[in-house]
């Protein structure tokens, strides 16, 4: 798992006059930069799509990759065509006319069964299923909520982590600070001392000679 170094409770610096357009103007350079092919996405592996797509899914894939137009809504199953007029004379044109009018009929009485079950049930059945999507609506608000107080709950987790991580950031700053200025100081000292021992020798060498 990748560690995120960034701490935006107590990182400073960021909201000073220029750094926002030096930012924006990176990004904006960048975009100009990025040129898009006509498939950006070549270098990925294809998508596997055997486990979700169905043979009408493909048919329909394929008529948009063809640039064809959608096929219309056929109404054919509502029309009482007669036979052909070269046909007539035929008994089987006229057998299946005939049961192309008993089909149609019988599909305009299931029509006229399922309008009257409609409407003996259809206010209970609505009234059910409103009920459902209520106990479904109060169970989605309570999730929400729940979920809310999680990163309510993380988001302080991580502010009060950063701001303890602060103070002791700023401690150890204050106390490198600190030895790299004793440091300095030593060096300094160790720096004189040493042109004094140098003085010294030279003031011996000279009174030897």
């Amino acid at each position: 798992m990748a560690e995120v170094d960034a701490l935006p409770y107590i990182d400073q610096g960021y909201d000073s006059a220029g750094v926002r357009e030096a930012a924006i103007a990176m990004v904006e350079e960048e975009c100009r930069r990025y040129r898009p092919t006509k498939n950006y996405l070549e270098h990925l592996p294809p998508l596997d799509t055997t486990s979700f797509e169905t043979p009408a899914m493909t048919h329909e894939f394929e008529r948009l990759q063809n640039h064809l137009p959608m096929e219309t809504l056929s109404m054919k199953r509502y029309e009482l065509p007669p036979p052909p007029p070269g046909k007539l004379s035929e008994l089987t044109a006229w057998q299946d006319s005939i049961s192309n009018s008993m089909a149609q009929l019988e599909h305009q009485s299931v029509r006229t069964i399922n309008l009257e079950l409609m409407l003996e049930y259809g206010c209970e059945a609505w009234k059910s299923y409103l009920d459902c999507l209520l106990h479904m609506q109060a169970k989605s608000q309570n999730r929400l909520q729940e979920l809310q107080k999680e990163i309510q709950e993380v988001n302080w987790n991580r502010k009060s982590k950063q701001l303890q991580a602060g103070e002791k950031l700023r401690a150890l700053e204050a106390q490198w600070v600190m030895l790299v200025s004793k440091n300095y100081e030593i060096e300094q000292v160790c720096a004189k001392l040493e042109e004094e021992i140098m003085a010294l020798k030279e003031k011996m060498n000279s009174e030897e000679e």
